[in-house]
């Protein structure tokens, strides 16, 4: 039987790759017929996996990391008929059943047969029903046929595969949080957070026709990322308020849709950008957003936070001012993204040269024994997505 090794959670701060079990094609105690096995071929560092690694969550120790995967199969179980041996694939982070009620309306992000616990479920991640994550060698992934994207061309995909890679999450993440927005030809945005997500985010509302995108965030070197590729910026360190900023930058101090890309672990803008305010996105967006305007929610909100500011914040319940989104009739959309509702055309766009995601988020390839090291970087603020690649598939 071949080794495998994957990044492991041990306590807050600290990641390890350890040896671990080869994967099976088995469920407990019974057979996965539809399922197959990876080799992974690239699978990333997620903005979402560092809430973990904080201690941010009730992630328990031991835990195997990763929700973005990239892999060529390798075996596959009786029932497989469509996704093949030597198949390259992109894996949804969302697990989903295809045969639920909620995965038929296309609602793959909570499905209700993959997680015991709540709808929804995801590998390597902390209450999403105990899946192996897969910043590994090698992962079993199951209902095959229903949850992988084949790349039609083997040698066309690993040419770009730093692009494709992103296709598993942040990519599609982005992407959901403009369309759930709103966002199309001709709009103004405020995307909250240039982190991975937030410039994919950016760059998803120029893929759908925003006249300007203002990314917002207070790390001068993923300000410059934004810029990079064409996106407005405001530092939220400055003591100039948002509006000020964003009238600056558009003439009047509203925008058409705002995407929060930053999540639980927000901070206070101005002279409190050292504090903890969990709900100042969510409050600052409904500000800046015009009346009748939309806001996505991609970024993470949890139900169990053990590092919360308070006792409200460590069950997820902030002070958000409902009353001003309610009185400005904005509409609201939260949750994980459904993955499959976007992946095929976006990875069309990846092949045919109408996105730069690789080079929009920063991609920087590095080996799985390089990850905690990528996990310490990310976490000290450095503009990059890091892909890990386990077996050296990846071309320099």
């Amino acid at each position: 039987m071949a080794g495998n090794r994957g990044i492991a959670y041990i306590k807050p701060g600290v990641v390890e790759v350890q040896s671990i079990e080869f994967p099976e094609l088995a469920l407990g105690a019974r057979k996965c017929e539809h399922g197959v096995i990876l080799r992974v071929v690239a699978t990333n560092i997620c903005g979402s996996d560092q809430h973990m690694v904080r201690g941010r969550t009730t992630a328990p120790e031991g835990l195997i990391l990763g929700h973005e995967i990239t892999g060529e199969v390798i075996e596959a179980g009786r029932d497989v008929e469509f996704i093949k041996v030597g198949d390259i694939v992109s894996v949804p982070f969302n697990i989903a059943c295809g045969r639920c009620r909620n995965c038929k309306e296309g609602k793959t992000g909570i499905c209700l047969n993959v997680n015991p616990a709540r709808p929804g479920a995801a590998y390597g991640y902390v209450d999403m029903g105990g899946w192996i994550g897969g910043q590994a060698e090698y992962v079993m992934i199951p209902y095959a046929d229903f949850n992988l994207l084949r790349f039609p061309d083997r040698d066309q995909a690993m040419a770009k595969i730093r692009d494709l890679t992103l296709l598993s999450d942040i990519f599609p993440t982005g992407f959901h949080g403009a369309v759930s927005a709103g966002v199309g030809p001709g709009a103004t945005v405020y995307v909250a957070g240039a982190g991975p997500v937030g410039l994919a985010c950016a760059h998803s509302c120029q893929l759908l026709g925003a006249a300007v995108v203002i990314v917002g965030d207070m790390i001068p070197e993923r300000l410059a990322q934004a810029r990079s590729f064409g996106c407005a910026t405001i530092d939220l360190r400055a003591e100039a308020s948002m509006e000020d900023q964003i009238e600056a930058i558009l003439g009047v101090r509203e925008v058409d849709y705002a995407v929060d890309c930053v999540g639980f672990e927000a901070r206070g803008h101005g002279h409190n950008h050292t504090h903890e305010q969990p709900a100042t996105v969510l409050n600052s967006v409904m500000t800046v957003t015009r009346a009748g305007g939309g806001i996505g929610i991609p970024g993470l909100y949890v139900t169990g936070d053990p590092g919360g500011v308070d006792e409200n914040a460590k069950i997820g319940m902030l002070g958000i001012r409902i009353g001003l989104g309610w009185a400005k009739s904005h509409t609201f959309v939260t949750g994980q993204c459904p993955v499959m509702r976007y992946h095929r055309q976006l990875m069309m766009a990846i092949l045919y040269d109408k996105v730069q995601i690789a080079k929009a988020v920063n991609v920087n390839v590095i080996t799985l024994d390089d990850g905690p090291r990528g996990y310490k970087n990310f976490d000290g603020g450095a503009a990059v997505k890091y892909v890990l690649d386990p077996h050296g598939l990846i071309a320099a």
